[in-house]
């Protein structure tokens, strides 16, 4: 694995870049880190070029604000200023989903195909007011305050049961996220609203959402998939926010033919 560093308008992004074959670009989760693609990676690696991204304000790379669209257009820099063989795809899980949405839809050139799981294009009335909830709580008390509604958000309660390690190791690198990162985060979700451009999406869509995911819930997946020209909705039962993580080889049958046609 190759870590890189890339400087755009003066901006650092890092990412990680393994094996070859058709490059697949990894865009993670805000509750999650890159980290959280490792399981899924070893897969991925025997037949693709494995581009993971840190997103902006994550491990390495710089905060660039918390406009999903200004997110988007540094990443799209950072994408071209890479000169792959040829098209990627883009492989997005939560809010990594959402800005690797926002990416295509605003440079429409760059991906052959997109995974988008666990994601959607606006949130629920209730929805919104969950990000304002955490963030508010976050800015009194600290992520400490809410790292177990995080957890929560992330995994059900009866894997969390079966999986203290694994759970107790994801909340500690929530608890070492820039709190810049989640506020900005959870501003831009809590007003996001891309419905209408949906249509303009010409590429082959695979949506996928865990069917017990509290964080952004299966009526989102099927309202995206609806609203976009060329979609396949695959839910995944028993699964929940981060699947890749939760359940790597499940995900990985789920979208290896979609990537490997």
């Amino acid at each position: 694995m190759t870590n890189k560093t890339l400087t755009i308008d003066n901006k650092k992004l890092s990412l990680d870049i393994s094996g070859s074959g058709k490059p697949i670009i990894l865009f993670h989760s805000l509750l999650a880190d890159s980290s959280s693609f490792a399981p899924l990676a070893t897969d991925l690696v025997k037949t693709h070029e494995v581009i993971s991204l840190n997103l902006p304000g994550f491990e390495g790379s710089d905060f660039v604000g918390g406009d999903l669209n200004t997110i988007a257009d540094h990443i799209a820099k950072a994408i071209e200023s890479l000169h792959l063989s040829e098209k990627p795809i883009f492989l997005g899980n939560g809010y990594g989903g959402f800005i690797a949405l926002i990416t295509s839809i605003r440079h429409p050139q760059l991906a052959s195909r997109l995974v988008l799981a666990d994601c959607g294009a606006m949130f629920s009335e209730p929805g919104r007011a969950a990000f304002k909830g955490m963030s508010g709580a976050a800015k009194e008390k600290g992520l400490e305050a809410i790292a177990d509604v995080a957890m929560r958000r992330l995994f059900a309660p009866e894997f969390q049961e079966q999986n203290p390690t694994l759970v107790a190791e994801r909340k500690k690198r929530f608890l070492a996220l820039d709190t810049e990162t989640f506020h900005g985060a959870c501003a831009a979700l809590s007003t996001l609203d891309i419905r209408d451009q949906l249509s303009t999406v010409s590429q082959p869509v695979l949506v996928l959402v865990g069917e017990l995911d509290e964080a952004t819930p299966s009526a989102m997946s099927v309202e995206l998939h609806a609203g976009l020209p060329n979609a396949t909705l695959n839910i995944l039962p028993g699964l929940a926010h981060v699947p890749q993580l939760q359940a790597p080889a499940v995900f990985m049958n789920a979208i290896r033919d979609f990537i490997n046609a």
